[in-house]
């Protein structure tokens, strides 16, 4: 757990210059991508772009080939245990126990985080994304959305400088997916919590998302706003671009208005 304050513009994620190489296929080619505090960033591409291979190696689980990694100023692969004490990770489609209660799991984990008396940052982290009435409630009766919820605030128990999402609101109903981002945006806001979003939802992407981050053949082809983005590709909005790319529209021209972006 961080005891540094967070400080707006400093950069929490840095990654530089990526490279995987997997045979004779270069999944990732040079990939650079910087997350600074408080920022909240999409990393979007469609399947096959070697966006799964780049977030596996901005978390350590795999070493790239050329490239360096830094979080809150640890390098992995050498610094990797003190690197991931910084992030938090949570996906819709991880399983939470059943046979538990929701407050007995989160504290559970607050103590496996170091945290003495986890009580009161648990009880914060219910009230942040307004599920408090679920403290009680044991496993196998919330729905996938509360599911999600959940693993979210267990995510964040230990104060993480950098918050990993996978998916976050797959398949959630509307009112769910707006206490997601409702939350998100106050932990932004308030903690100076960087925020790495991947996600196929591309409307949940420029609701929640100061900047996207596209990926399409293994190389960041788009990096800005979503407006911005999706100017400079001549579409109406992210699905456009995504659309865009899956379909393997040009990202040449992608790469050429990246250097544009401000």
């Amino acid at each position: 757990m961080s005891t540094s304050d967070p400080v707006c513009g400093a950069p929490i994620l840095q990654a530089t210059g990526l490279v995987k190489q997997y045979k004779r296929v270069r999944a990732v080619d040079g990939v650079s991508l910087r997350v600074d505090a408080g920022e909240r960033v999409g990393l979007l591409g469609p399947n096959g772009a070697g966006k799964t291979t780049t977030l596996m190696m901005l978390l350590g689980v795999i070493t790239p080939d050329g490239g360096a990694v830094e979080i809150s100023g640890f390098r992995l692969p050498k610094q990797r245990s003190r690197a991931m004490e910084e992030v938090g990770f949570a996906a819709g489609y991880l399983p939470l126990p059943e046979r538990i209660r929701v407050v007995e799991f989160l504290e559970l984990f607050g103590r496996l985080y170091g945290l003495r008396d986890p009580t009161p940052v648990v009880e914060a982290g219910l009230d942040r994304f307004n599920i408090a009435h679920l403290a009680k409630a044991m496993g196998n009766e919330l729905s996938s959305g509360q599911r999600t919820l959940v693993g979210i605030v267990k995510a964040t128990l230990h104060q993480p400088r950098l918050l990993v999402l996978d998916e976050p609101t797959a398949s959630l109903d509307p009112d769910v997916a707006l206490r997601v981002r409702t939350g998100l945006e106050r932990l932004c806001a308030d903690e100076g919590t960087a925020l790495l979003v991947t996600s196929h939802n591309m409307t949940e992407v420029e609701r929640l998302c100061d900047r996207v981050v596209f990926i399409s053949g293994g190389r960041v082809v788009a990096d800005g706003t979503a407006e911005e983005v999706a100017t400079r590709f001549g579409r109406d909005d992210l699905e456009g671009v995504f659309l865009h790319l899956a379909a393997g529209g040009s990202a040449l021209r992608g790469a050429d208005i990246e250097k544009e972006v401000p």
